[in-house]
C-alpha cells in the first residue's frame, strides 16, 4: 500500500499507556472458524508467492481493465512458472481513489472484476494446479463512502461514532502536525460532527479505531467469511499504522520537505506502536483456526529487531511479515546485501524470511538497480538473491520477464493521486502498475479493448511470455529454472545457509547445505569481471568441483572449481559441490 513508513515506535510509559488502552485494547478468545478445505500447515515456508495486480493482469470482457477471470485464465501460466500461491490485491467494491484499497465492502468483489462466483472459480481452479490464494486485507481504514463511515460521521452519538478516530478542533486548525504518508496533513475537518478525523493515507480512507472491540470483531468476522471460501492467506495491509498515540503529541520536524512540499518529520506517534502486536496475535488466532492459513505482513520496519517482533516472542503473531531491508536497499553492495541476508539468516530467531524486491507501490527492481548498460544481468542476479537465500520469496507480475517502468511523461497522464500532489518529484505508481505483457498482439495480449486502463510499455515487442517462453536463455527461463531448483534440489529446498568469504567487497557467496548436498551460490555485484577461490577447510567442504545448475553467463570454457570461479560484471552462479 504505502511508499514509505514510519519506523521508531513511541516511548511512553507503561503506566500511561495501560491507563489509555486497557479498556479498549484488552485482547479476547477467538470463535473457531468453519471447516475449510485441509492446507499443508507448512505450505508457506520457502514457497514461492506471485503477486497479481488484478487490474493488469488479464482482461476477459474488453472493457480494458484486468478482472478476476483473466487471472484464472493464466492459471497455467503461473503453474508453469512454478509458484506456490499468488497475492490478489484488492477486489473488494470500491470507489477506486486507491485502487482497491479504499474499501466500501469487505464481503463481496467490485463488478469492475466480476462476481463472487468468479473469485470462487479461481480459488477452485487455482488448487487443481497446487496452487493457493491469498487476498488483500486492507485492515488499517476504510472508504469514506463505507456504510460504517457513513454512519459513523453522522453523528457523535450513533452506534458507530467511535468506530473512527475522531478529534475536536476548529476549522483550519487540525489537532498536530501528523501528516499522511500521501502528504499534507492527516486530519480532515467534518463539517456535520463538527470534528476532525484522522487518515494515515488519503482523506478518502478515515482510520479504523482499532481500540473499538466491535471493530476488531467486524474485521474478524470477515476474515473466517474468506477463508470459508478457501482462502490461504491474507496480505495485511498498512498494519504498522494501527494505532496512533493518544496523547496527540507533535511529531518532531525534521530538515528538508516531502516530495508533497510539508515539512519532514518524525512518524513516532503513529507508526508501528506497541498495540499492533495484540491485533497481530489475534489475527493469528483466527488464522489459525484453518491451519495452514498464512499471514503476511506489510512492514516496512527499520531494523531486524523490530521486524523479528513482528513474528511474535512466542511465534504467534505474523508467520511472514514483510523483510523490506534487503529488497529495497536500491543500490548493488556485496557488503550490504551480505550485512542484510546475515540479519534475515541470524535475527529472526529461526523463523522464516520473506525475501521481496518488487511491489505495486515501488520502482521496478530492473529500474531501481539498473545501471543501463547491464540491466539484464541485473535482473538475473536479483532473481540469484531472491530465489536462493532460506527464505519464502515474493514476486511481483512482470518481474520474471524483466518489465520496466512505464511512467507518465505529463502530469495530466497521471492517474495516481500522489503522483498528481507530488508531480514531478513523485510522478505516482502508475509506471510500475502497467498491463502484464503477454506476446506482441494488441495490448501485448492483455486486453481486446481499444485502449487499456494503463498504457501498455512499449517493451513489450520483446519482453513478453511468448518470446522468453521460446527462447531458453530469456529471463523468465532463468526465473523457472531457480523456482525448478529450489523446490528440486535438497539444499536449495531444505538447507541451511552459511555466507563465506566474507571480507570480498565485490562478491557475495554463500553455501546451502541439507543431507550431504552442498550448493554454492556466487554473486558479483562489480560491473567487472571477479575471480574467487575458496578454501575448502576453512569453508568446511571435502569436494573440490563444481556442477552448474543455473549461471547468468554463457558457460566458460575451463569448468568452475572452487580453486578458481570467473564472474563476469554481475554475474550470478549456482554450483553443486563435487
Amino acid at each position: 500500500m504505502t511508499k514509505f513508513r514510519g519506523y521508531r515506535a513511541l516511548e511512553v510509559s507503561a503506566a500511561l499507556w495501560i491507563f489509555l488502552f486497557s479498556a479498549g485494547c484488552a485482547r479476547q478468545p477467538e470463535r473457531p472458524a468453519a471447516v475449510t478445505p485441509a492446507l499443508d500447515p507448512n505450505w508457506w515456508k520457502g514457497a514461492v508467492i506471485y503477486e497479481v495486480y488484478p487490474c493488469s493482469f488479464g482482461d476477459t470482457n474488453g472493457d480494458g481493465v484486468g478482472d478476476l477471470n483473466g487471472v484464472t485464465a493464466h492459471l497455467d501460466y503461473l503453474q508453469q512458472l512454478g509458484v506456490d500461491g499468488i497475492w490478489m490485491t484488492p477486489f473488494s467494491p470500491s470507489p477506486q481513489v486507491d485502487f482497491g484499497y479504499d474499501v466500501t465492502d469487505y464481503t463481496s468483489i467490485d463488478p469492475q472484476y466480476g462476481a463472487i462466483a468468479d473469485f470462487e472459480r479461481l480459488v477452485a481452479e487455482a488448487r487443481k494446479r497446487n496452487i493457493k490464494v491469498i487476498t488483500d486485507l486492507v485492515l488499517n481504514h476504510t472508504s469514506d463512502q463505507h456504510p460504517w463511515f457513513v454512519e459513523s460521521r453522522s453523528s457523535r452519538t450513533n452506534p458507530k461514532a467511535d468506530w473512527y478516530i475522531w478529534v475536536d478542533g476548529k476549522p483550519g486548525t487540525p489537532p498536530n502536525n501528523w501528516l499522511s504518508i500521501f502528504g499534507h496533513s492527516a486530519w480532515q475537518w467534518d463539517a456535520t460532527r463538527q470534528q476532525y478525523y484522522y487518515h494515515a493515507f488519503y482523506k478518502q480512507q478515515p482510520d479504523l479505531n482499532w481500540c473499538n472491540r466491535q471493530v476488531r470483531d467486524a474485521m474478524y468476522s470477515m476474515i473466517r467469511g474468506w477463508m470459508k471460501r478457501g482462502v490461504a492467506g491474507f496480505r495485511l495491509d498498512a498494519v504498522p499504522q494501527l494505532f496512533e498515540d493518544p496523547s496527540r503529541q507533535d511529531e518532531k520536524v525534521l530538515p528538508g520537505l516531502t516530495p508533497y512540499g510539508d515539512r519532514q518529520t518524525t512518524r513516532v506517534h503513529t507508526d508501528n506502536l506497541p498495540e499492533v502486536h495484540d491485533v497481530y496475535r489475534e489475527l493469528r488466532q483466527v488464522a489459525d483456526s484453518v491451519p495452514g492459513t498464512v499471514l503476511i505482513g506489510e512492514t516496512y520496519l527499520p531494523n531486524v529487531e523490530e521486524l523479528a517482533k513482528a513474528y511474535g516472542a512466542k511465534n504467534d503473531e505474523l508467520q511472514l511479515p514483510m523483510d523490506t531491508q534487503y529488497g529495497f536497499i536500491n543500490k548493488l553492495s556485496a557488503p550490504v546485501f551480505r550485512a542484510k541476508l546475515r540479519d534475515a539468516e541470524t535475527g529472526l530467531n529461526g523463523n522464516m524470511p520473506l525475501l521481496v524486491f518488487d511491489n505495486h507501490d515501488n520502482r521496478r527492481s530492473w529500474n531501481r538497480y539498473g545501471d543501463g548498460k547491464h540491466d539484464d544481468a541485473i535482473a538475473r542476479l536479483i532473481a540469484t538473491l531472491l530465489l536462493t537465500p532460506r527464505a519464502t520469496a515474493l514476486m511481483y507480475y512482470g518481474e520474471e520477464l524483466g518489465m520496466s517502468n512505464h511512467d507518465p511523461t505529463s502530469v495530466d497522464q497521471v492517474k495516481d493521486p500522489i503522483g498528481r500532489t507530488g508531480w514531478p518529484k513523485d510522478k505516482g505508481r502508475d509506471g510500475e502498475r502497467t498491463p502484464m505483457q503477454w506476446d506482441v498482439g494488441p495490448n501485448a495480449g492483455f486486453s481486446a479493448a481499444a485502449s487499456t486502463w494503463l498504457p501498455v510499455a512499449p517493451s513489450y515487442t520483446t519482453v513478453n511470455v511468448a518470446a522468453e517462453t521460446a527462447n531458453p536463455g530469456s529471463l523468465l527461463s532463468f526465473y523457472r529454472n531457480l523456482i525448478r531448483l529450489r523446490k528440486q534440489n535438497p539444499a536449495l529446498r531444505d538447507g541451511d545457509l552459511r555466507i563465506v568469504d566474507e571480507d570480498n567487497k565485490d562478491v557475495l557467496s554463500f553455501l546451502r547445505t541439507a543431507n550431504g548436498t552442498t550448493v554454492l551460490v556466487a554473486l558479483n555485484f562489480s560491473n567487472s569481471p571477479r575471480t574467487v577461490s575458496f578454501d575448502r577447510a576453512k569453508i568446511g567442504v571435502a569436494g573440490r568441483s563444481l556442477t552448474v545448475l543455473a549461471e547468468s553467463f554463457a558457460p566458460p570454457e575451463t569448468p568452475a572449481s572452487l580453486d578458481k570461479l570467473v564472474l563476469p560484471a554481475f554475474g550470478a552462479y549456482v554450483g553443486e559441490v563435487r
